[in-house]
């Protein structure tokens, strides 16, 4: 436990089903993979899912303004003071922060991210979009790790990957919707040694070849940070490696699907049968044992800043180790997992 249980919270149970609500409506993937989690990591994975969506929607429904991000910042103010708004998401954030001692230049750097989304900024490099991807998911990578107590610099550096990965696998499936809203994450160099024209391409996105070898290329990037995920996950708590990697494994799966669709990301949306899904959340159950921390691998650039931020701020008191008890239970309740999946896959239920 993070706090005495005589400490009040500012999050109701009402706000905690809210929060739920927010990942299963958001994201079947996370959703998927959230349910193999241990309950005390569980409820705050939704808080944190749910600010974070809510600070994305908020620019998106602006108009990514200028406005709505001084908006979020005060929020974000009153959250780390005790203040928080009367939001569900801002209750569980007010919460979170004070729980796990997350530093203020995690969100912080969230929302610069979203500032960089508002702005319409485009990445001439990888290592460009290594900084935008670092800001909008490995800062979430990051906050996650610290809510399973975790906060030894290989562990973060690895979900500092994680969160990266996931975001270049996102930016290959979603190049047509972006395209077609304005936005272009593909890097400018990467596209311009194809022979392709960034403004052309916007003006009108077509599935060439040469875009297709772009979407390859930025998938073989996003492979090779799973890899370098997986060694992160040792660093994590037993209890929760089961969905760590199940996350990984599912998310890295979208980037197979689109392969299977012939890398065509304007067209259609990749999807993950639940199915197989289901398939991948046992495998994460069988892999996690074997898993090592070792070699320990340097963190990405991109990454070394949020990395500092954690190292420089004081840790919360230490929780209640799991034990195989617990484990035993997570078996289980994969199983169950197993069961609905595919019940609903077959029976579109």
């Amino acid at each position: 436990m993070h706090l005495h249980s005589s400490e009040s919270r500012y999050a109701s149970i009402e706000d905690q089903a809210a929060c739920r609500d927010a990942i299963r409506q958001g994201s079947r993937t996370f959703h998927a993979a959230s349910l193999v989690l241990p309950a005390s990591v569980r409820e705050p994975a939704y808080g944190l899912y749910a600010f974070c969506r809510l600070s994305d929607d908020a620019i998106d429904l602006d108009g990514g303004s200028l406005g709505a991000l001084d908006r979020l910042r005060e929020r974000l103010d009153r959250a780390y003071e005790g203040r928080p708004l009367a939001i569900a998401a801002d209750r569980a954030m007010a919460d979170l922060v004070r729980r796990f001692a997350i530093p203020r230049a995690l969100p912080e750097a969230l929302l610069e991210g979203l500032a960089w989304d508002a702005e319409g900024r485009r990445y001439e490099d990888i290592d460009d979009l290594f900084d935008y991807a670092a800001r909008v998911a490995g800062t979430v990578g990051v906050m996650m790790t610290l809510t399973m107590g975790a906060r030894a610099p290989q562990a973060l550096a690895r979900a500092c990957d994680l969160g990266i990965a996931m975001q270049l696998t996102n930016i290959a499936r979603d190049v047509g919707e972006d395209a077609r809203a304005g936005r272009l994450y593909l890097p400018l160099r990467w596209l311009r040694d194809a022979g392709i024209d960034p403004d052309d391409f916007l003006a009108r996105p077509v599935a060439s070849a040469a875009l297709k070898s772009v979407i390859a290329r930025l998938l073989d990037q996003a492979e090779r940070l799973y890899r370098r995920a997986h060694n992160g996950v040792a660093c994590l708590p037993l209890i929760c490696r089961p969905a760590i990697l199940a996350a990984a494994l599912l998310y890295a799966e979208i980037g197979r699907e689109l392969e299977r669709r012939s890398l065509d990301s304007i067209a259609n949306r990749a999807r993950v049968p639940g199915a197989r899904k289901a398939a991948l959340l046992l495998r994460s159950l069988a892999m996690w044992p074997w898993l090592s921390n070792e070699p320990l691998i340097p963190p990405l650039r991109a990454a070394d800043f949020l990395i500092d931020a954690v190292v420089r701020s004081p840790a919360p008191p230490r929780g209640r180790k799991s034990g195989i008890g617990d484990l035993r239970q997570q078996f289980l309740r994969v199983l169950d997992i197993f069961e609905r999946l595919e019940r609903a896959e077959r029976y579109g239920e």
